[in-house]
Parts: C-alpha cells; structure tokens; sequence
C-alpha cells in the first residue's frame, strides 16, 4: 500500500507544528488508519533545532492525551518538497517562507492547512508562542478540529491513490 506523506510546518517546530503531527497520528491511529500515513512536523526557522516541543505545547497536549514526548524541532530540508505528498504551512507567513524554498520541480502539494482542512477563515492557526497558557489550549483545540477534517479530505485523496481511474 502507498501511503500518503504529510508534513506540518510552523517557524520553529516547538508549537504549532509538533502539535499538528501528534494529533494527526493519534487521529489516524483512532480511525485504523496509521498505516496510510507517514506524518512528521518541521519549522522554517532554525532557532530550535533538536530541542523537544515547548513546555506549555507539551503540557496542553498531556492533558488532552497527546505524547510529544519523543518530537524534536528540525528545519525543513530540501528533500522534504519531494519525500512529501502535502505540506501544510500554520500561516500565511510560513506558506511564503515554504513556497520561497521550494525546487522549481517538486512533488508536493504547499497549502495553508487550515484552508485545505476546509476549516472556515481565519486560515492562520496563531502563534501562542509569546502568550499564556489558554493561547496554547484554543491552538490545541483549532489543530484537533481542523485535523479531524484534514483527515476525512485525506482519505478520499489516498483511496484515489491506490485506486486510480485508468
């Protein structure tokens, strides 16, 4: 079976990003459907690189039942536009950073990921870096839903996959 590659990006891969990833699988994992996916997380930036989520991105998914325990920031590498199916910028900022990086010739599909999750505007899934606790908890909380729909709409994109109309 091929599985679909997805890759979340965020600016350094402590936050927005790793959150994304874990739910993401957990979800997939809840549904049967681990095995359709290989899921990882990047940032733009290289500030954090090999550091674990921040401390309140890891509290807030602990409480909601996510492990983030075993995620370390990295960068996006230039392989990444072609080992990945979809990535999925957290903001307009990260897209341009995303889009800016990418070969002229690659294989992924760069969207917004709350607007390919077909969630309604604001397509940015905020920053909480710089704010308290309960900005983490409604990031958390935008991801989870948004990931629910992310998944339904990669479904149907893997099922084509494996069973093209010739």
């Amino acid at each position: 079976m091929k599985q679909t590659h997805v890759l979340f990006v965020c600016l350094g891969n402590i936050c927005r990003s790793p959150t994304a990833q874990a739910v993401f699988e957990k979800k997939a994992l809840e549904r049967g459907l681990r095995d359709w996916f290989v899921v990882d997380s990047a940032g733009t930036g290289d500030w954090h690189l090999g550091e674990p989520p921040h401390e309140r991105t890891v509290l807030a998914a602990q409480r909601a039942g996510y492990d983030l325990s075993c995620l370390r920031a990295r960068q996006v590498r230039p392989e990444d536009f072609q080992r990945f199916d979809f990535i999925f910028a957290m903001d307009e900022s990260n897209l341009g950073n995303l889009r800016r990086e990418a070969p002229r010739q690659h294989h992924s599909q760069i969207a917004l990921f709350l607007e390919y999750a077909g969630m309604p505007r604001p397509w940015e899934v905020p920053d909480p870096y710089g704010g308290g606790m309960s900005g983490f908890q409604r990031v958390l909380a935008l991801i989870e839903r948004a990931c629910e729909c992310l998944l339904d709409r990669l479904c149907e994109y893997h099922q084509q996959e494996q069973n093209p109309v010739s």
